[in-house]
C-alpha cells in the first residue's frame, strides 16, 4: 500500500455518519488523518462508530453535529476542528438528501432544503475552511459530487441542479485559490450501494411489482454500461490521491467514478 503522507493531518467530513462520507472518513482515519465527523442519526448509534474508529485506527476522531442548512452551526464545525487540532488540512464536502418527483409537483420544502444542504452547504464549509488552509500554506478540499453534476436525469431537478452547481462552485473555487497552496475538486461518483440506494431499491421494487434484481439493472443502473455499483474503495483511492501531495497539480477537476455512465 502507498504511504500518502497523511499521518497527523486533520479532515472535517461532512455527511460522515453512513454511506459514502462514512467510508472517506474511515479511509482517512486510516492513514493516521484525525477526523471531525458530522451527520444526523442515533446519538448512541453515532458515538460507538466515532469511538470505534478512533480505537480501529488510532487517531482522534471528534463528532459535531452541525446542521448543514446553519450556517453558523458549519462555521462552528470548522471552528471546532481547528481548535481541538490546531489545523484543518482536508475538508470533505459530502451532505446530502435527495427527493424525486416532477418539476410541478416538486415540494417547495424539498427543493429548498436539497439546494441547501447539497450545495450552500459546501460553500459555507468552504468559506470557513479557506482562511485556515491559506494561512496554512496547504490544503486540500473536495466536494461530493455526482453523474448528475455533469448530466441529468428526469424528476430528479433539484438533486441535479445542486450536483451541476457543486461542480461549478470547485472550478470557480479552485481557480479563486489556485497559488494558495490549497486545491479543490470534485469527484462525481455513479450509483453506490449506499442506505439510501438501498432504499430506493426496495421502493422501485415495490412501485414496479418487480424483482430487486431487475431493479438494480432495468432502472437504477441503466445509465451504466458496466452494470456495476460503485464501491467504496474505489471513491476512497481517488480521495487519497486528491488529498495527497500526488494531487498538488490536480484542481478545478469534475472527476468522474461512474463505470462509463458520463462517457457517452
Amino acid at each position: 500500500m502507498p504511504d500518502y503522507g497523511l499521518k497527523d493531518q486533520v479532515a472535517v467530513v461532512t455527511g460522515s455518519t453512513s454511506g459514502i462520507g462514512q467510508a472517506m472518513a474511515e479511509a482517512l482515519a486510516a492513514e493516521g488523518v484525525n477526523v471531525v465527523l458530522n451527520g444526523f442519526g442515533d446519538a448512541a448509534k453515532i458515538e460507538a462508530e466515532r469511538a470505534a474508529m478512533e480505537a480501529r485506527f488510532g487517531v482522534r476522531v471528534l463528532y459535531h453535529g452541525a446542521d448543514m442548512t446553519k450556517p453558523g452551526e458549519i462555521a462552528d464545525m470548522v471552528a471546532v476542528a481547528q481548535r481541538e487540532f490546531g489545523r484543518l488540512d482536508i475538508l470533505i464536502n459530502n451532505a446530502g438528501i435527495q427527493h424525486v418527483a416532477p418539476i410541478e409537483d416538486f415540494p417547495i420544502d424539498k427543493w429548498d432544503a436539497i439546494i441547501a444542504i447539497n450545495l450552500t452547504s459546501a460553500f459555507h464549509a468552504t468559506r470557513a475552511a479557506i482562511p485556515i488552509m491559506k494561512a496554512q500554506g496547504r490544503g486540500r478540499i473536495v466536494n461530493l459530487a455526482s453523474a448528475h453534476g455533469l448530466v441529468a436525469s428526469p424528476f430528479k431537478s433539484a438533486y441535479v441542479a445542486a450536483k451541476h452547481g457543486i461542480v461549478g462552485f470547485t472550478k470557480s473555487a479552485a481557480l479563486e485559490l489556485a497559488r494558495s497552496g490549497v486545491t479543490v475538486n470534485a469527484i462525481c461518483p455513479g450509483y453506490v450501494k449506499t442506505p439510501l440506494v438501498e432504499a430506493q431499491i426496495a421502493d422501485q421494487a415495490k412501485a414496479r411489482g418487480i424483482a430487486p434484481d431487475r431493479v438494480i439493472e432495468e432502472v437504477i443502473l441503466a445509465a451504466q454500461p458496466n452494470k456495476s455499483f460503485v464501491e467504496y474503495p474505489h471513491l476512497a483511492g481517488l480521495l487519497l490521491y486528491l488529498v495527497s501531495d500526488m494531487g498538488a497539480s490536480t484542481t478545478g477537476a469534475a472527476l468522474s467514478v461512474d463505470g462509463g455512465w458520463t462517457a457517452a
